[in-house]
């Protein structure tokens, strides 16, 4: 395992801790400008108007000549700063679901490529309580209204648009993978090589031509000198419920449990509640993200709603090969997402 593993302590930008960080928001939060926020409304306007399918929105037919800078040094900060940044002052009030969905489309194709979010092909994702059963060992958590759990989505970035926020609770967390590891070394470094061995993860039926309905990959991984993470712990534990699959050791569920632990530990977190125009956009190799859970208002118009995109960007870190198990290709700008038989990419608008 010493070759594969990182030294006792990293140090660096993406490697916060959340009680420190949320003292400075003026490092993840900034506001649009007036003139940047009608740069993005006649964008809109001119793409909307000249009848482009909206899945083929691209920098070139969709110009931010004048937040192009901008955009840049947020690619920057994603790959390699603290990882993540809060954008708010739309006026989501004034725009229709396809203004909304195009500037937030815009906005994304800027920063990286597209990929689908699920085995339906949807490009852009609306994460909103749809009602289904949460036990189903096939339901993504983000359709309900439950707590998450600290964990990575299946790209490079992932970015949220809220259009409405749930009448109480849905509050966003993030934490430093890095941070983590930091954490688990000094208190049971013991423990933290366990989380390098390659696990098995439920694909929740999702599944891609000729691959298992599970994937293994190690949730830490060390590669050209960066740790790179990939959680979701709900579904390592539902991947135990098939019969080919090694079963976790008690020493794995251990090691497993610290590190849930220490992403929950408020110290080391950070919670924000997005509201309406707030856009986030969160790195996955070296953040883990969650939300909290809602209760929503009774009135369907008012009822929770973000849009979300998933993005691969130029650029980017290299992955290790296990990766290409779960983002398809390890090809940097062209990998991650969910592609089953069958699947075309689209973008639903309701």
């Amino acid at each position: 395992m010493s070759g594969r593993l990182p030294p006792p302590v990293i140090v660096g930008p993406s490697a916060w801790v959340g009680s420190h960080l949320s003292k400075k928001r003026k490092l993840w939060h900034s506001r649009w400008s007036n003139n940047e926020i009608k740069h993005l409304e006649h964008a809109a306007e001119h793409f909307i108007s000249s009848s482009v399918d909206l899945v083929n929105i691209s920098k070139n037919n969709f110009p931010l000549p004048l937040i192009e800078n901008r955009l840049k040094n947020l690619q920057h900060k994603l790959i390699s700063g603290i990882g993540f940044e809060l954008i708010s002052g739309l006026p989501i009030e004034k725009y229709s679901i396809e203004e909304s969905s195009t500037i937030f489309c815009g906005i994304g194709s800027h920063l990286g490529k597209a990929r689908s979010q699920n085995s339906s092909g949807h490009i852009l994702g609306h994460v909103r309580d749809t009602g289904v059963n949460v036990k189903d060992k096939n339901t993504r958590i983000y359709q309900t209204s439950e707590r998450q759990s600290f964990h990575t989505d299946s790209s490079d970035v992932v970015a949220l648009f809220c259009l409405r926020t749930a009448k109480e609770g849905g509050k966003s967390l993030l934490v430093s993978t890095e941070t983590i590891y930091n954490e688990m070394n000094r208190i049971r470094p013991d423990l933290t090589p366990l989380l390098f061995d390659p696990i098995a993860t439920d694909r929740r039926g999702e599944i891609p031509v000729g691959e298992k309905p599970y994937f293994k990959i190690p949730v830490l991984n060390w590669y050209m000198g960066q740790l790179t993470g990939m959680y979701q712990r709900q579904y390592i534990d539902s991947a135990q419920r098939f019969s080919d699959v090694l079963q976790i050791t008690d020493e794995h569920i251990e090691a497993l449990d610290l590190f849930d632990n220490l992403a929950n530990d408020p110290r080391l977190y950070i919670s924000m509640q997005l509201e309406p125009g707030d856009l986030q956009f969160v790195y996955n190799h070296s953040q883990l993200h969650d939300r909290t859970a809602f209760t929503d208002w009774p009135e369907s118009d008012k009822r929770r709603h973000l849009l979300r995109l998933w993005l691969s960007m130029p650029d980017d870190r290299p992955l290790p090969y296990f990766f290409k198990e779960r983002f398809g290709s390890i090809e940097i700008g062209n990998r991650g997402g969910i592609i089953t038989p069958g699947t075309n990419l689209n973008i639903p608008l309701r």
